[in-house]
């Protein structure tokens, strides 16, 4: 599948799921609008029913619009007696069960001689008497008697009677939160795929070399004439003893990495000397690179606990990394410094550097940071991810800081223990 094509999939997919989301959410709220606008009715109607049955009772002539409505959940009822708190809650219940007002609701009726609304109780959703705390109602000058109500629990009610809306929307956003996850799984394949190609092609590369070099050797020392040249002979012989080693190391590199992210390494952490190991790895690239291979062994105790094995792995990668991107003349330094209860480990060179924007990605595996048009950096992509997996099982901690065009500088921060 192209870029293109999944990009298309993804506006097409987004404009999609983008228009249901919309269209949902226009219609919960149509919905929601419709039920507060009949729970108004039925609050409206059943307050006027219970004003018009303690008018009866009273012998008053019934008031036309006895309910205002003060705020969204509190309604006040006009009377024109003061009224005893059980009648006034016997036909609350009566009413609000007849129009399905199956809510809490508080209640109170205005006392003119303290000025104040008198909490008159709680009744629960099941019509139940709740003796909780008073619950202070605001009032109104508009009446000189009156009652009011408030629906504490109203929110609530009118969602309960979305429940297919509700549902319906819960479904939808599984669905967008699965189309999300699709689109993520795809590019996340993509990449990998790319990755592993790239991977496949810089192996195949890689053992090229050496395979072409071993084939070449092993045909000049199939020739009769060889034998009567000893030094030619023995020339070859160590071409391919080094190029078999380079296939061994390159091998071994992959299963290495493999075992670290699978968890499957084994380490033998001993007491080792940083300084010591540094000098093993440098004794043969300080031929190589002479004055432009710089040692600055500079913290006070080298002694850390490590795998002797992978310390030295993990050093010559950094080195290795430090030439294959260095611009000629080759400038590697290799220092040691100390730290609060440990040491640093930094091994700094002057060459293309690294973009701000592959700095989180260079220790990944298989990554590697483009070159644009030069194409004569080899490798795998494993070395960098070899070392963070290293650091990372040891508990040390690894960073970096690049500028592109001047070099790049790796710390290790490795603790000691007093």
């Amino acid at each position: 599948m192209t870029r293109s094509t999944i990009r298309l999939i993804i506006i097409l997919g987004t404009l999609s799921i983008a228009g249901i989301l919309a269209v949902q959410i226009y219609w919960v709220k149509r919905a929601y609008s419709l039920e507060d606008k009949r729970f108004r009715q039925s609050a409206i109607s059943a307050l006027t029913e219970v004003a018009n049955n303690i008018s009866r009772i009273y012998e008053l002539s019934a008031i036309e619009t006895p309910v205002e409505k003060l705020q969204d959940d509190y309604y006040v009822v006009n009377l024109r007696t003061p009224l005893d708190a059980e009648v006034l809650e016997h036909y609350l219940r009566l009413c609000f069960k007849k129009y399905d007002l199956n809510t809490d609701f508080n209640y109170g009726i205005y006392d003119c001689d303290t000025d104040e609304i008198r909490f008159g109780g709680h009744v629960t959703a099941n019509f139940e008497t709740d003796n909780s705390d008073p619950v202070i109602l605001p009032k109104t000058d508009k009446f000189l008697n009156y009652f009011a109500v408030r629906f504490p629990s109203k929110e609530q009610f009118l969602f309960k009677h979305l429940d297919f809306w509700v549902l319906s929307s819960i479904i939808i956003f599984l669905v967008t939160g699965f189309f999300v996850y699709a689109m993520f799984v795809i590019l996340r394949q993509k990449r990998l795929s790319e990755v592993q190609r790239d991977f496949v092609n810089n192996m195949t590369h890689e053992f090229q070399t050496p395979i072409s070099t071993i084939r070449v050797a092993t045909d000049v020392l199939g020739q009769d004439k060889i034998i009567n040249q000893p030094e030619r002979f023995k020339k070859y012989v160590q071409i391919i003893r080094q190029e078999n080693n380079r296939l061994k190391n390159q091998v071994e590199s992959v299963l290495t990495t493999a075992k670290v992210s699978k968890g499957k390494l084994e380490l033998d952490v001993q007491l080792q000397d940083i300084h010591v190991l540094i000098n093993e790895v440098l004794e043969g690239i300080k031929i190589e690179l002479g004055d432009g291979l710089a040692l600055e062994l500079n913290a006070s105790n080298p002694q850390v606990y490590a795998d002797r094995v992978h310390l030295l792995s993990v050093i010559r990668n950094l080195v290795d990394n430090a030439i294959k991107y260095s611009k000629k003349p080759v400038e590697v330094t290799v220092s040691t410094q100390d730290a609060e209860k440990g040491l640093f480990l930094l091994v700094k060179d002057k060459g293309i550097g690294i973009p701000k924007e592959h700095l989180g990605k260079i220790f990944r595996k298989f990554y590697r940071v483009p070159t644009g048009n030069v194409h004569n950096v080899k490798g795998f992509g494993l070395g960098l991810n070899y070392v963070y997996e290293i650091v990372k099982t040891l508990k040390w901690k690894i960073k970096v800081e690049s500028v592109p065009g001047e070099g790049s500088t790796f710390s290790i921060y490795i603790p000691q223990v007093e």
